[in-house]
């Protein structure tokens, strides 16, 4: 597993960074208790124009699902977008989510019946993904963009994230 722990406090941020989403290892979220997932959409499941998930991607949820993980799928993006690739995992996915805002996390964890500390948040921005998570107590695991392109304003909030993880995300 290729993925860099940090700590194991709460409210460190991120709690853990990875390449990708493929190079974290379910069976070691399970060892440590965790039991939930909610995945961003965008860049981190699949890329900005893109509308088909890769099969490692694939491969990976699941390889998570088999294991016994609930997920859902959070995103700031469209309904339609959502719906189509949470009919594509199997599991429940929340819309114009807001994130950062803790609504739709609050949401999420409703949806997944479990408590923040069994849940972990993946996703590839600082500022929305894991910074809605860490208001509640979930902990989140960064993620390095799957593509470059990006909403304008995601541009300039990983100009933030950029100064913020001063060059710790993982490399690969």
């Amino acid at each position: 597993m290729t993925i860099l722990w940090t700590t194991s406090s709460v409210m460190r941020f991120p709690y853990a960074y990875a390449v990708s989403l493929v190079q974290v290892d379910p069976e070691a979220l399970w060892a440590v208790g965790f039991r939930g997932m909610i995945v961003d959409v965008d860049n981190t499941l699949l890329g900005f124009d893109d509308s088909e998930l890769a099969p490692p991607v694939l491969q990976w949820i699941a390889t998570a699902q088999k294991r016994g993980f609930r997920m859902v799928i959070l995103s700031n993006n469209f309904p339609e977008r959502v719906a189509a690739m949470a009919a594509r995992l199997g599991c429940p996915g929340i819309p114009n989510a807001l994130k950062p805002l803790p609504f739709a996390y609050w949401r999420a964890l409703r949806l997944l019946g479990l408590r923040s500390v069994e849940t972990v948040m993946l996703g590839d921005q600082l500022m929305t993904d894991i910074l809605g998570a860490q208001l509640l107590g979930i902990r989140g695991i960064l993620l390095n963009p799957i593509a470059q392109k990006d909403f304008p304003l995601t541009r300039v909030l990983r100009c933030v994230e950029s100064w913020l993880v001063g060059g710790k995300r993982p490399q690969g």
